[in-house]
């Protein structure tokens, strides 16, 4: 059996697929092709436990017609069927056999095509761009994934184990009314089938409108509840428990209602469908009780039609479970493959080469124009160069767009206008895993992993054995911290670093960007959350860091630049000065202001202003 290859994403620029039941069903086929052979297999034991099932009122039949004789000299020299006993108990076995081994062979089926596809859209989810990010909440989006997963599970499985099987099992025993018996037999099964199934697709239509009110409902309050949870502080903070508590039992009452009205309306569907059996059950056996009568049947055909409609009508019992099910199913598959969908603003180019690199490269903007949305316009015309193995540095008031030049570095967006290249090559013309994989970054805002320190450092660089861990740890300054904690580099930080302060946080962030020593670096206000004596010692170590790499900084302490090769004073989304310290300060410019006014703020017994925000 071959393994499930893993499925190439869509195309950038694939947008939302259109909907609909056989449209989700023809984009799950793919997956379950590569298993074609056992369910293949799966099939011929399915309709082999059917046929034995049929057998079993056939058997049941011959049974009860051999030991219906009216002659007392018969009847004195009656002998028990052996053989049609035994064959009746073998058929009951074959039931169960043939049934647990079409489950066996087709559990990992199911399995691998819910694994595969979940893992697909994961890593697509990855490769979505920042902004598609930003805009979606990842309470309802988890739900998403997780409730599609499960579809897979659910259709495959009520599929395969309950509607084909019973199909199946239609066709066969209506084939033998058909045959053997007055067409009333095979007219009457046929009548409460048809009337059966559009009752119960007519009414499950109608209430599903209230199911899917009930799964917005509960993602909607998923959402509310894993947003509040997250920002846990905040909501302690502001002293909010009370009004999280309230939005949150605002959607679970909405849920409640729609819960309740799915309830009545299920309770509707399954008083239709109980008179209907049992309408066509008693029909039948009318028929079969004066065919007896009359001559025309014998005891053992009562017996075999009996037989027949309770296996028959046993199944269709669950019939609207079954219609609902897989409706849900496809509409939790559906909204998976949608997320599968979801165009990938930033992609590759088709036949991208990965970033080539000698060394620390050259790094130029030129003229480079951006905008998040296309009314708030944030970079314009920036053009500048980073030389080989040296520090640039920008500053600036918030909103002048410094973090942004990261992240256009990155490529988390493409830029409106204009180009950034490294050593010459356009970024966009190159891999976005070379490119990343060759730029480290010790963000403003460190988010951890809810893993261990040992983890998080070693992220930077998957695998690295324990000394290069402690030796990263070592060069940020965080190694006699962790060695004084209980359970040393084990221990965990706690959702998104929470068990840690802002300081701690960032000498993990720095230790991270050490460990994966690329060759260009950026540090977007790396020691903001630092005392004055831990920042010193992690420049002197950043410092070091840059010494042979091509790095951006971002800084707000201009004292923390003030050696850095070239600084740029950004305003408005445009560079508005450039040069070194000591030529910036000549200029007496905005540069000069924001140095004199930091300076005067560090005085001892000065009075404390607001520093210009970064």
């Amino acid at each position: 059996m071959r393994r499930s290859a893993t499925l190439d994403p869509p195309p950038a620029g694939a947008g939302p697929q259109p909907a609909g039941d056989w449209h989700t069903v023809a984009r799950l086929l793919p997956y379950l092709w590569t298993w074609r052979w056992r369910i293949g297999f799966a099939l011929s034991c399915l309709v082999a436990a059917k046929l034995a099932n049929v057998g079993v009122p056939l058997v049941l039949k011959e049974i009860v017609d051999a030991l219906d004789v009216r002659d007392d000299a018969a009847r004195a020299a009656l002998v028990v069927p052996v053989a049609l006993l035994a064959g009746y108990g073998l058929l009951r076995l074959g039931v169960t056999l043939f049934t647990e081994l079409r489950e066996l062979i087709f559990s990992r089926v199911t399995h691998d095509a819910s694994r595969t596809i979940t893992l697909q859209v994961f890593r697509h989810l990855l490769s979505l761009s920042l902004r598609f990010h930003l805009d979606r909440q990842m309470g309802g989006m988890s739900r998403d994934i997780e409730r599609g997963a499960q579809g897979i599970s659910s259709l495959i499985s009520f599929t395969l184990y309950s509607v084909l099987p019973t199909l199946i099992e239609i066709l066969l025993v209506v084939g033998y009314l058909a045959l053997n018996y007055d067409r009333w037999f095979a007219a009457i099964a046929v009548g409460a089938l048809t009337l059966y199934v559009v009752w119960t697709v007519k009414v499950t239509e109608w209430r599903t409108q209230f199911r899917r009110r009930m799964n917005e409902q509960d993602s909607r309050a998923n959402t509310r509840a894993v947003d509040a949870l997250i920002n846990y502080e905040t909501v302690r903070y502001f002293g909010n428990e009370d009004f999280e508590a309230g939005r949150y039992d605002e959607n679970l009452r909405e849920k409640m209602r729609a819960a309740i009205r799915s309830q009545a309306s299920l309770s509707v569907l399954n008083l239709g469908q109980s008179l209907i059996i049992a309408t066509a059950v008693t029909l039948l056996l009318w028929r079969a009780t004066a065919g007896v009568v009359d001559g025309s049947m014998s005891l053992g055909d009562l017996v075999l039609v009996n037989a027949f409609m309770i296996q028959l009508y046993a199944p269709l019992n669950f019939l609207g479970v079954l219609y609902r099910e897989i409706r849900q199913a496809l509409t939790d598959m559906e909204r998976m493959f949608r997320l599968l969908s979801e165009q990938r603003e930033i992609d590759d180019a088709p036949g991208a080469p990965p970033l080539r690199l000698e060394g620390a490269p050259a790094v130029r903007f030129e003229r480079v124009s951006f905008a998040y949305e296309p009314a708030r316009p944030i970079l314009h015309q920036v053009d500048f160069e980073m030389a080989p193995g040296t520090t640039t540095a920008v500053v600036g008031a918030s909103g002048a767009g410094k973090s942004t030049l990261a992240r256009l570095l990155f490529r988390f967006y493409e830029v409106g206008a204009g180009r950034i290249a490294i050593d010459g090559q356009d970024i966009r013309s190159v891999t976005q895993a070379s490119l990343r994989a060759a730029i480290g970054i010790v963000p403003q805002d460190t988010v951890l992993f809810n893993d261990t320190i040992r983890y998080n450092i070693g992220y930077g660089r998957p695998g690295v054995g324990e000394d290069e861990i402690v030796a990263a740890a070592k060069a940020a300054r965080l190694h006699d911290f962790v060695q004084a904690l209980p359970r040393g580099y084990d221990t965990m930080v706690g959702e998104r670093g929470l068990k840690l302060s802002g300081g701690e946080k960032q000498r993990v962030a720095i230790a991270r960007a050490l460990l994966k020593d690329p060759p260009i670096l950026v540090l977007d206000e790396a020691t903001s959350a630092l005392d004055s004596r831990n920042e010193q010692a992690i420049q002197g170590a950043l410092r070091v860091a840059a010494a042979n790499r091509t790095t951006l900084v971002v800084a707000h302490r201009l004292s923390t630049i003030a050696d850095a090769a070239q600084i740029l004073v950004m305003a408005d989304g445009r560079i508005v000065e450039r040069g070194t310290h000591v030529q910036l300060l000549r200029a007496g410019g905005e540069y000069a202001r924001l140095w004199a006014l930091q300076q005067r703020d560090a005085e001892p017994g000065a009075q404390r202003e607001a520093p210009a925000p970064a």
